[in-house]
């Protein structure tokens, strides 16, 4: 799976500096994969979804404790409660449909929470940039895939696109890189590290494998791949 990653990321080869240096008309006209070939059944689709959120609330739960400073304990526990919101309305749409939203959620439990684990900075900043910038790339997917799933996609769309007052979290950071030029290489290499766990995990939820599956999902972690390289510019950090 890692030399998937790898490869889609271009590791060894001078196109991935082609890639960062792509202008976005560029980027409008990379064929497009059809997402009814690649997505997954909707149990997979709604289960992992749901799950992520949770796994967001936690982590941002518990930084909430250790947090020393009052206005970022309630800044990070507004980004907090959008999380568990996402998670109750995924859930109450696995309910609509007739199905055990914990048995959904089940398979995705131990394969995300060691995405969790893996993504969990030393540092406080960096636990909240991996929430920012994971959540971000994982929330374009899954609207990208929402379509192929009739009106349960457009559900889960208007979910995602909810707020997630995640500014505040975003503010924070930015107030740590004004504070020192060593967190702003600190915390761009933190970034680009989790670039290759978050694809990992969008992997896992498609049908395409095989011989040429990097080729047909390509054009759809490109766009994702452009997406983050805007979370961290908005930043003042390099993707």
């Amino acid at each position: 799976m890692w030399e998937w990653v790898q490869q889609l990321l271009g590791r060894g080869r001078p196109a991935v500096r082609a890639l960062r240096l792509r202008s976005r008309d560029e980027l409008d006209q990379t064929p497009r994969v059809h997402f009814e070939e690649l997505a997954p059944d909707v149990d997979t689709f709604l289960g992992q979804a749901a799950y992520l959120q949770l796994g967001y609330f936690e982590t941002l739960s518990e930084m909430i404790s250790t947090t020393p400073e009052l206005a970022h304990k309630e800044a990070i526990s507004r980004a907090a409660g959008a999380a568990l919101l996402k998670h109750r309305e995924l859930v109450g749409l696995i309910r609509d449909r007739g199905e055990d939203p914990t048995l959904t959620m089940l398979p995705f439990r131990e394969p995300l929470d060691a995405f969790r684990v893996a993504t969990h900075g030393v540092r406080p900043q960096e636990t909240l940039l991996s929430v920012h910038i994971t959540a971000g790339m994982l929330d374009d997917f899954y609207l990208a895939l929402s379509a192929g799933y009739g009106e349960t996609g457009r559900r889960v769309a208007r979910i995602l696109r909810s707020d997630d007052d995640r500014q505040a979290v975003v503010d924070i950071l930015a107030e740590t890189i004004a504070s020192d030029a060593e967190w702003a290489s600190l915390l761009a290499l933190w970034g680009r590290r989790l670039v290759g766990d978050t694809l990992l995990v969008a992997r896992s939820a498609l049908r395409a494998s095989g011989a040429g599956a990097v080729e047909r999902v390509e054009p759809v972690f490109t766009r994702l791949m452009a997406g983050h390289a805007d979370r961290m510019a908005a930043m003042g950090l390099s993707s």
